[in-house]
């Protein structure tokens, strides 16, 4: 086997945090952000509410709290070594040179999930404008919000929002892209820290009067405010047997905390032996749940319940549905919802910033201990690859493809791939015996004992369950039995366009099967004599043999692989992250070479 990486003796990194408080609010305001107060209500509101609740604690006791503390202690550990991005601190934690490829994920997650949510932060401060002049105030109509949002967002066609008429809230994107970089060219200290000083506690007092008034609510149609809380926190179990509403809830955690971000790596490698990583990772994890169940959950799902009852989870096309869909709904419908919207989105624009300035830090570091660059070079190569990305997303903006596949590929599927691979290399290359001693360096808690267990055997097989699930139900395609129709009904299976006797057959089954324009019926195999196709050619359901109990409707769940296939501008998507990655790899294995020919790492032969 390798021998450890060696670090020579070098200078220590030049950024260094100012205070304790400093690194605890600037890793809660990179963990504070839009996941808490949309992501997350948006997520319940899909996932059964109250039985969301449940899986998501779970998750949170079982997944985020141990696996933060793992990021923090192995983040510190290998800034002791010299080391502050990824791909430096695994090569430390893991004697084997092909430990930094695997910090090119590291990398790639926060720089991509970057180039579209400076964007959905800037779509939050033209939303608070727009309150501020009156502009969403459209009364109780949801189709004008619906119309609003769509076309704000340019999601109609692509090229949209560089149509006439649309380019001026492009000038909010510049100006949000150039405040966010203005910040990351200060440094950890006298930028990231010093902002989330000033930023938590404004955020914090802008939610609190949103709360106070949400509280505040009288009754609509015979909904009150405890409706709206009991319809968050009691659990229908039903809903605890989807396994969707398991994967949700741990994508949510991850997504909150910033867990399998790579920013935490980062963040803790700026630490000195005397900081206590135990407590200040229990407290950011702590400051973060209170912004996210304490305020935003208690804001937008009971507003929304009060005013629109039960959410339909069909109607949410997506976890920001809800707060830039359903939520001026209620700011129109409610006294004072006008000031109301204006400090709703202006927090939201001050929690997604604490995010976004949080997210370049680990690339920065990279280009700063890899290649010897300055900071102002670092954040200028940035600058144009992130201005290129964010570009691609504000040009393919037609139905948000591109954005959701980002979202999906990389703020998902990369991120419980990170996890993963932090988890084992935690439990099973660092040891959890070394991990608890690192751990308790300068600790006034001590980490159960239990946990460390859980790190090495619970997690990594949760993880494994969790994300197999997670990619049979999401990546690959699937067909569901959707019920019957009568055996009488053959004769409408013939190809053409399906009868309304069908068409009301099949939104009757115990799983409705909706029937777009355009849709017809073809012929198909022995085994399936029919199939539904739509106007796109897409499959939409199959008609089974006919059995005693009638004619199986197999509807078609069509997952993402399927999606980025037939999409052009998804597969667009995929081909860009790819290039980005193939970029960071190349990156990382030059760097890796500089490292050694320095001396800053030196593997042994295999023995």
């Amino acid at each position: 086997m390798s021998q450890a990486p060696q670090s020579a003796s070098q200078e220590p990194s030049g950024e260094q945090w100012a205070s304790r408080i400093g690194v605890i609010l600037a890793v809660a305001g990179s963990a504070v952000g839009l996941g808490n107060f949309l992501r997350f209500p948006g997520n319940a509101a899909q996932n059964g509410a109250g039985a969301f609740m449940i899986p998501y604690f779970v998750s949170l006791l079982v997944l985020g709290i141990p696996l933060c503390w793992a990021e923090w202690t192995m983040g510190r550990y290998g800034g002791k070594k010299g080391f502050n991005s990824a791909p430096g601190v695994f090569s430390v934690i893991w004697p084997h040179p092909a430990a930094k490829y695997f910090g090119a994920i590291a990398l790639m997650i926060p720089l991509v999930i970057y180039m579209y949510y400076v964007l959905i932060e800037a779509w939050c401060l033209g939303y608070a404008i727009n309150y501020a002049t009156g502009a969403l105030m459209k009364g109780s109509d949801p189709a004008a919000y619906d119309s609003f949002f769509g076309t704000f967002v340019g999601a109609g066609k692509d090229g949209a929002l560089l149509a006439p008429g649309n380019r001026r809230w492009l000038w909010v994107l510049c100006g949000v892209f150039m405040l966010n970089f203005t910040l990351i060219y200060r440094g950890v200290s006298k930028g990231i820290e010093a902002f989330c000083k000033v930023a938590m506690p404004v955020m914090a007092a802008l939610a609190l009067i949103v709360l106070v008034r949400v509280l505040t609510l009288g009754e609509h149609e015979g909904r009150g405010v405890l409706d709206g809380l009991g319809y968050m926190w009691n659990p229908n179990f039903e809903k605890l047997k989807n396994p969707q509403t398991w994967l949700a809830a741990s994508g949510q955690i991850f997504f909150s905390l910033s867990v399998g971000f790579g920013i935490i790596v980062n963040y803790a490698s700026y630490l000195k032996d005397e900081d206590d990583v135990v407590l200040s990772g229990l407290t950011s994890s702590s400051m973060n749940e209170f912004f996210e169940v304490c305020l935003g959950g208690l804001i937008t799902i009971p507003a929304a319940f009060i005013f629109m009852g039960a959410l339909d989870p069909d109607t949410l096309d997506s976890s920001f549905a809800l707060g830039f869909r359903a939520l001026p709904n209620v700011f129109g419908a409610m006294w004072g919802g006008r000031v109301i919207g204006f400090l709703w989105f202006f927090m939201l624009f001050v929690a997604a910033i604490t995010s976004s300035v949080s997210m370049l830090q680990p690339v920065i570091a990279f280009f700063e201990e890899g290649f010897g660059l300055k900071r102002h070079a670092s954040a200028a190569i940035l600058g144009l690859i992130t201005a290129m990305g964010c570009g691609f997303v504000v040009w393919f903006s037609q139905d948000l493809m591109v954005l959701d596949t980002f979202d999906f590929w990389v703020g998902s599927v990369l991120i419980f791939l990170l996890a993963l691979v932090q988890s084992i290399l935690y439990g099973w290359i660092f040891g959890i015996k070394r991990g608890e001693e690192q751990a308790h360096i300068g600790a006034h808690l001590r980490i159960p004992r239990f946990v460390q267990l859980m790190l090495k055997y619970v997690v990594p097989v949760y993880l494994l369950v969790i994300f197999g699930a997670f990619c049979w139900n999401n990546v690959l395609s699937h067909d569901e039995q959707a019920g019957s129709i009568p055996n009488a009904m053959a004769a409408e299976l013939t190809e053409g366009a399906p009868s309304a006797a069908l068409i009301d057959a099949l939104a009757d089954l115990e799983e409705p099967v909706e029937v777009p324009a355009g849709a017809v019926i073809r012929a198909a195999g022995d085994n399936s004599p029919a199939q539904l196709v739509g106007e796109d050619e897409k499959l939409l359901a199959t008609f089974e043999a006919a059995d005693a109990e009638g004619i199986p409707v197999l509807s078609h769940a069509t997952g993402r692989l399927e999606t980025i296939l037939n999409t052009e501008s998804a597969l667009s998507a995929i081909l860009f992250v790819g290039m980005v990655l193939a970029f960071l790899l190349v990156s990382i294995h030059i760097a890796g070479r500089r490292w050694v020919a320095e001396g800053r790492l030196r593997y042994g032969e295999a023995q």
